[in-house]
């Protein structure tokens, strides 16, 4: 896949870029695996503002996913999609007893390319099978974290985990991040890396494409009035000395940890912070 440039016909064309949608194989997705996406503006179920920024946007309909094969599928790719609710791309597949499903696609997958699932499923790329099958050092992706629950990581364009090995019941994986993390030997994962791999040099450009996308404006707080922001105010945009950053509800930011400690780092071999403390 490519990037798309365009001729500097006006400011925000001048630095824009987008995918080339050559992989595509169909502008239609199938009706029975989509349904309609209800645009939340960021508001939770009692109408409160939990994201900000967000709201507007063009229409979606969602794609229901497989993110959990069953074993002894045998699939054949019918279409590569365009899926508006992710980065990465989507595949129509079909499998032996005529059921359509939508997999994430990967860089090798190709219309009327085999796929299977399964522990005896071959070792081929796009192919779905537990960590216990597969090879350490094969580069896996849509990892299941709870054996039976569907691929939960490593779904992103672009990405790939690494099998590092393998101790009892237990693989070593690290992943994207840099984090090295176990995972169930019964987990399922898909050989191979996730398509789109260019997505992440795409620039945006222009603010009218963002509003597209859904997102709103954001205002700095200095710029701000006192009244509507901790940032705000001053004399002639004096940013002197003052307090430590904080959210506009007076919460400090950048540094201070504001979740409860509730989780369990049991499965973490090596954090992904790791590597940026060292710099």
């Amino acid at each position: 896949m490519a990037i798309k440039q365009y001729n500097p016909t006006t400011p925000g064309r001048r630095g824009m870029t987008s995918e080339d949608y050559s992989e595509i194989t169909t502008r239609k997705p199938l009706k029975s695996l989509t349904k309609s996406k209800k645009q939340n503006a960021g508001r939770n179920n009692t109408g409160r503002i939990t994201v900000r920024h967000r709201g507007g946007g063009v229409k979606r309909h969602y794609r229901l996913l497989n993110h959990r094969l069953a074993p002894g599928l045998k699939l054949s790719v019918e279409e590569i999609e365009y899926d508006p609710n992710r980065s990465a791309r989507i595949a129509r597949v079909k499998d032996q007893h005529g059921l359509y499903h939508y997999v994430l696609a990967d860089t090798s997958m190709k219309k009327g390319k085999a796929i299977q699932s399964g522990s005896d499923a071959p070792i081929e790329s796009s192919n779905r099978m537990p960590l216990a099958s597969i090879p350490v050092g094969t580069q896996i992706y849509a990892i299941e974290i709870t054996p039976g629950k569907g691929g939960q990581m490593v779904r992103s364009a672009g990405t790939k985990a690494q099998l590092m090995a393998k101790d009892g019941n237990y693989a070593t994986v690290k992943l994207p991040s840099g984090e090295v993390r176990k995972f169930r030997i019964e987990s399922q994962a898909s050989i191979g890396t996730v398509g789109n791999v260019q997505h992440q040099n795409v620039k945006i450009g222009s603010a009218g494409r963002n509003r597209r996308k859904g997102i709103r404006p954001s205002v700095r707080g200095v710029v701000m009035n006192a009244t509507d922001h901790p940032h705000g105010g001053g004399d002639g945009g004096s940013h002197g000395p003052g307090k430590a950053p904080r959210t506009p509800w007076g919460q400090l930011t950048l540094g201070y940890r504001t979740r409860r400690r509730k989780y369990s780092n049991k499965m973490i071999i090596k954090s992904r912070h790791d590597a940026k403390r060292k710099r």
